[in-house]
């Protein structure tokens, strides 16, 4: 027991090494989680006191804990057992399987990274490329869901820039937990979008085995009450307006065990003078595709360039953006047994009817109905007009008015949309797609008018 060893000084470094972490692992680390759990679960407590809706439990689960959870929940092992059997695969391999599921959706939600880092950004890039403008009755909508449950924000998706702005405008409310795509599962982009609490989807999914996964996880957050938001026209508006929603995630939503809470659906509407991906929806529109041709490349370029311009004192915002909560609906008002497409189309119907009316696709609306040069009087004149012939009130002082139609035909001739022409501005032939994008989300307020807006050149208001 007392004899020298003599080792090789390359295995005496191995040995020490794994000495070392076999310490770590099983002494150090574990008193350093638990230090640092505890310091956040008083964090996360203390800000709860400022929140509107505190962060559920269910939310700060560890996900490790919450991908166990989710593979051995009775729903997911049937499932497991009929894929087996109709794939005629091993049910160890099946059960392989929906973990690898679990794991790519179930999210590992920062409240550190949301509230530190992810609002501060969301409002900073929200205030630096546009004039945000909100409901006048926002916050108090939002105060008068009863705290216990569970609110699910239903919002009409225009841009990428929608998860910045619901995020910011709600951060006094909760953390949000998104549903995002495909186009995210970009690494490091997606370690971020995971810790701010978002879980991804296969949106052209259909294996039963992956969507039960997804329905579970979508049906046990809302029955822990974590407050989530959905888009349910499923992608980005190629023409600008409403989609038909599709019935996925809200069918999960309507399926959950939700007996001891109510849901509360609250519509969004989303409206902006400018999308930043504008161009690249409308060819995907003509092109007849969903498919984009937007690279990382040139999102990068594009930013790096905007950010020249703020520090040279040059970059012009992007106009307006604007949202407005609709009023809140429980799924209880919807009957017993829920028509999930019912469901759907009265709360795209709401968020249509808050669609707000920004003055950008109201000029592109005027450009498109005329096909003689407009001066400034006659601007102002047909957008008084157009705006009292709808059911929905400009919110704009009248001392104002002038001021708004004159900052939005500027933001047309910088877009190369319209040009002076004959003492007035006209509508450019090659981009009358793009006026009619714009034109497009508020086109369900005029009675008389195509949804489309496919007007002929000669029409008249």
């Amino acid at each position: 027991m007392t004899q020298t060893i003599e080792l090789p000084l390359w295995l005496f470094v191995v040995i020490v090494l794994f000495a070392a972490v076999t310490a770590l692992s099983h002494f150090l680390l574990p008193s350093v989680r638990w230090f640092f759990r505890r310091r956040l679960e008083r964090a996360v407590a203390q800000l709860n006191t400022r929140l509107t809706r505190p962060i559920e439990p269910f939310k700060l689960a560890r996900r490790h804990d919450m991908i166990q959870r989710l593979i051995y929940d009775p729903e997911i092992n049937q499932a497991i057992v009929d894929h087996a059997r109709q794939e005629a695969i091993p049910e160890n391999v099946a059960f392989e399987q929906a973990r690898r599921y679990a794991r790519e959706i179930v999210p590992s939600f920062s409240a550190f990274a949301y509230f530190s880092f992810g609002i501060r950004l969301a409002r900073f890039l929200a205030n630096a490329l546009y004039e945000v403008r909100t409901g006048a009755n926002n916050a108090a909508l939002i105060k008068s869901i009863p705290s216990d449950a569970t609110v699910i924000f239903v919002m009409n998706h225009r841009s990428n820039m929608d998860y910045m702005l619901v995020t910011y405008l709600a951060g006094e409310a909760s953390a949000l937990s998104y549903a995002v795509g495909e186009w995210a599962r970009v690494w490091p982009l997606s370690r971020l979008i995971k810790s701010m609490g978002a879980y991804f989807i296969r949106r052209k999914s259909r294996g039963t085995l992956y969507r039960k996964v997804l329905a579970r996880y979508v049906q046990m957050a809302t029955e822990g009450g974590v407050t989530q938001a959905i888009f349910p026209e499923g992608g980005l508006s190629l023409d600008g307006k409403l989609m038909p929603p599709k019935l996925g995630l809200l069918g999960y939503v309507v399926d959950a065990n939700v007996e001891q809470r109510d849901v509360v659906f609250v519509p969004v509407a989303i409206n902006y003078d400018r999308v930043l991906e504008d161009r690249v929806l409308i060819a995907a529109h003509h092109a007849g595709t969903r498919r984009f041709k937007a690279r990382i490349s040139v999102i990068l370029i594009f930013i790096l360039r905007k950010m020249w311009l703020r520090l040279r004192g040059r970059f012009l915002r992007f106009g307006e953006a604007a949202v407005v909560f609709g009023t809140p609906v429980k799924l209880s008002d919807y009957g017993s047994d829920p028509d999930v497409n019912a469901l759907a189309q009265d709360l795209m119907s709401r968020i249509a009817e808050e669609m707000p009316i920004l003055f950008v696709p109201l000029l592109a609306r005027i450009m498109l109905v005329n096909d003689a040069p407009l001066d400034d009087a006659a601007l102002v004149a047909c957008a008084a007009e157009m705006a009292a012939t709808t059911a929905r009130t400009v919110a704009i002082p009248e001392q104002e008015f002038g001021n708004a139609v004159e900052k939005a035909k500027e933001h047309l001739l910088q877009r190369g949309m319209i040009e002076q022409r004959g003492g007035g501005v006209i509508a450019i032939s090659r981009e009358r797609p793009a006026l009619a994008y714009y034109a497009n989300s508020i086109a369900h307020f005029f009675d008389n008018a195509p949804r489309d807006v496919e007007v002929s050149a000669t029409a008249k208001l």
